[in-house]
């Protein structure tokens, strides 16, 4: 074994020569990743698909890339009042983009397979070597890849192209444009582990033990018949092997056979939002004595249930789920899905006390489901927001037809060992739901699905909740209600009159309102059969723009309003009131303080429909009210904490309950004056939870904190930098929106700035951003060398303040 090994090893040492023009890596494995030194250009470019055209004036890029977060030419914002997105993608522009990467292969590797991977194109991805075409992806969604073995050249460039095409009006939000997702480059024996070829599965799970099912699907592209051994190998989180087993079969030439294996593990550590444990499973394939492959796949062992009597079961135990819809795009990135990205926006719901997440409306990245295994997050993974009948002129419903099975299969196979996957959904309010046509092709959907991995439940969003949607539900296993709540918990809601209808109907509120967070997760607490309650949105997003604010109906003249301004969180990861509403309905012992500003901190729209209710309360921490002096001033109390009293300056104005009864707010109409406002939340009489609110003096310096100053040197990890503005003893402005200059020294790159004002028309890329709020936002991308990073952050008048990171 320790001989095969060795041969192995020797193999992968080769494979550190294997490309001219790749960044150094320390080590290429099966997988390597391919996303730098790419060279792009927007717009037309005839025959650059060819493997002799002259890309040297093209501009050098690294992926992940998003070119619509990208200023315009000619100007310093991304925005246009004229894009043909409009408000669906927040005034951003798409268009035609090209992609070409030179590379060699050396001829060691002549007798290898290789397979060229793509995460993830928007959109009508076209993609050729050498000039030969390898085929087309339409979807922007889902994951593809083309087996490149006999067209590579040895010893001599070869040149990958991709034409990215984001045409028309083709989506309802933001989409960003470009190859957003990583690009790998694979490597593998003729014999060998097929693409999303291992599927485990757990069953019989109890404290005490699990029995683990797993599936192999071996491909055979030599010549010959092969005699092989599947190794595979249990290891604990700790890397400690845990069981193995073995299987030996014989494949023949142009053939792929499944083998299945069980092997029982005693003691479990479970998988669960509180204990995200994940196990390791290490699959070999020796022919004779050489070790000719090697894959790994990351499982967690768990049970999932679902009833309308005992609602969601996860390992035996209900959990309601706290749930929020997400985009895909990174806010001030765009859609580039750098994978600290991904994982800081599951770090940042996880800790505003969501368990789960449904991926609106489309498979997120495979680096966010990462993170939710990892972190503890449930996931709904949904494929469509379209089938036959489209919703814009130009989005999926011209492909539906042709590739539904392929996108489906490439979201499931991709997906299907992801623990944090408690469902997959099949669509979201899409059109004609009454129909027969619709209900039948609901059937088919369910049914692949059922017959692809049938360890998970299916569901889909709906909308319009009438009786004559029963046949189209009666095709899922979980029904997903959008917005039935109402919010008037005196009243029957939709919930409680479908159960007496259908009492063995299972109910999730697949999306609701902030505005009626209060009644929608009553709804959840207080129905088995309603399992859980999913907001739109847990994280805001560019596009859809002033859902939040103006609402519907949507115009044109809502520019320069970009972002939707509806999430729990910005689109710079901090939280929102209702964010900290959703504390107090969650969890125990919460508090914060709300200020309603005198003036509306943007303009009305006396239009808005009454049903449109993605807004919050106009609500501000800020107590900085210079101008209104004894006039009366507005102020909610958040709180779990049973009473909660108020200060003004250390005089106390009374106390009052927060409970259900109140909705978990307390009311308080006061003079202001400026100094400290503070609240004190009591269980009984006991003090529990206190916060303030002060008045700030004039900004004076700047105040640099990162979310991680240690960061790797990979040329791909990031720092997230709070910038603020801040008194002379470090209280921040809240009123201060001066502009700060930005300066990087060292191994690292600013991507991204941004201050999540939601009309801001500033570039996402220039060295400089105004605050808003008091605070803007910085990302540090890492090179691939290390050493010491040194922001640099100035204001006129300021104090500057730098920052150092270490990248290695």
């Amino acid at each position: 074994m320790k001989l095969m090994q060795a041969k192995f090893n020797w193999l992968i040492f080769i494979l550190l020569f294997v490309f001219i023009g790749v960044q150094a890596q320390p080590v290429l494995k099966r997988n390597n990743l391919f996303d730098f030194n790419w060279r792009f250009h927007k717009g037309g470019a005839l025959g650059a698909e060819s493997l002799s055209f002259d890309d040297s004036k093209w501009r050098k890029v690294d992926l992940p890339h998003d070119w619509s977060i990208e200023d315009l030419p000619g100007t310093i914002s991304p925005f246009n009042i004229d894009a043909i997105s409009q408000v669906n993608g927040g005034f951003t522009t798409g268009g035609t983009g090209w992609y070409r990467k030179t590379f060699n292969i050396p001829q060691d590797l002549k007798d290898k397979r290789f397979i060229i991977m793509f995460e993830g194109v928007y959109m009508n991805a076209e993609v050729w070597l050498n000039g030969e075409f390898l085929g087309n992806h339409p979807y922007g969604y889902t994951s593809f890849w083309f087996d490149i073995t006999g067209k590579i050249k040895f010893q001599k460039e070869n040149v990958l192209t991709v034409k990215v095409k984001n045409e028309g009006e083709n989506s309802r939000w933001y989409s960003g444009s470009g190859i957003y997702r990583h690009v790998w480059l694979n490597i593998v024996s003729p014999v060998h582990i097929e693409t999303w070829g291992t599927y485990i599965t757990t069953s019989q799970v109890t404290k005490e033990n699990a029995l683990i099912n797993i599936k192999t699907s071996i491909v055979n592209n030599s010549s010959k018949a092969s005699t092989l051994t599947l190794t595979t190998k249990l290891f604990n989180s700790n890397g400690q092997e845990q069981l193995k087993t073995e299987t030996e079969n014989t494949i023949e030439p142009g053939k792929t056979i499944e083998i299945v294996q069980e092997m029982k593990l005693t003691k479990p550590n479970l998988w669960s939002p509180d204990t995200p444990v994940l196990y390791k499973a290490v699959s070999e394939i020796h022919e004779s004595e050489s070790l000719t492959d090697q894959a790994e796949t990351l499982f967690g062992i768990r049970s999932i249930s679902f009833d309308a009597i005992s609602g969601f079961l996860l390992n035996g135990n209900p959990l309601k789920l706290k749930g929020g819809c997400v985009h895909h795009d990174n806010g001030i990135l765009g859609s580039k899905a750098y994978d600290r990205a991904e994982e800081r926006r599951v770090e940042l719901l996880k800790s505003s006390g969501f368990n789960a997440i449904r991926s609106s409306h489309n498979p997120p990245s495979p680096a966010f489901l990462d993170a939710c295994d990892r972190l503890g997050i449930l996931v709904i993974d949904e494929s469509f927001d379209i089938w036959k009948d489209g919703k814009n002129p130009y989005d999926y419903h011209l492909f539906f037809n042709d590739w539904w099975k392929k996108d489906m299969e490439s979201m499931i196979l991709r997906d299907r060992n992801h623990p944090s996957i408690i469902m997959w959904s099949i669509g979201n309010e899409i059109p004609d739901r009454h129909t027969p046509e619709v209900v039948e092709i609901a059937k088919i959907l369910g049914n692949f699905v059922r017959i692809t991995d049938p360890s998970r439940p299916v569901t889909s969003a709906v909308n319009d909740l009438k009786p004559d949607k029963d046949q189209y539900f009666a095709a899922l296993d979980v029904a997903g209600y959008n917005y039935a709540s109402g919010g008037d918990h005196n009243q029957k809601n939709l919930y409680e009159i479908d159960h007496e209808r259908l009492p063995k109907r299972i109910m999730v509120g697949t999306e609701s309102y902030p505005l009626e967070a209060f009644g929608s997760w009553m709804d959840v607490v207080d129905h088995s059969y309603v399992i859980g309650d999913f907001v739109w949105t847990a994280f805001d997003y560019i596009g859809e723009a002033s859902i939040g604010w103006r609402g519907y109906f949507q115009k044109q003249d809502f520019f320069p309003w970009n972002l939707a301004y509806c999430g729990d969180l910005d689109i710079c990861g901090w939280k929102r009131a209702q964010s900290y509403y959703r504390d107090a309905l969650w969890n125990e012992n919460k508090i914060s303080i709300w200020v309603t500003p005198p003036q509306p901190s943007f303009a009305l729209n006396p239009e808005r429909q009454a049903w449109s209710k993605w807004h919050w309360a106009d609500a501000v921490e800020d107590w900085n009210w210079k101008g209104n002096e004894g006039k009366m001033m507005d102020v909610n109390i958040y709180s779990s904490c049973g009473q909660v009293e108020l200060f003004l300056n250390g005089k106390s104005l009374g106390e009052k309950m927060t409970d259900r009864s109140t909705k978990y707010i307390a009311n308080w109409q006061l003079p202001y004056q400026h100094g400290t406002l503070k609240a004190v939340g009591y269980t009984g009489k006991k003090q529990i939870a206190v916060t303030e609110l002060q008045t700030a003096g004039k900004a004076s310096q700047i105040k640099l904190s990162a979310d991680r100053i240690k960061i790797r040197s990979d040329g791909q990890d990031l720092s997230y930098v709070t910038v603020e503005l801040t008194d002379s003893v470090g209280v921040c402005n809240p009123k201060s929106e001066g502009l700060v200059q930005f300066e990087i020294k060292g191994p690292g790159t600013i991507i991204g700035v941004g201050n999540a004002n939601p009309t801001s028309l500033e570039s996402f890329q220039l060295l400089q951003r105004k605050a808003w709020h008091g605070r803007c936002m910085v990302v540090i991308k890492s090179d691939t060398i290390g050493g010491t990073i040194i922001l640099k952050a100035t204001s006129g008048g300021l104090t500057s303040a730098n920052l150092k990171i270490e990248s290695n």
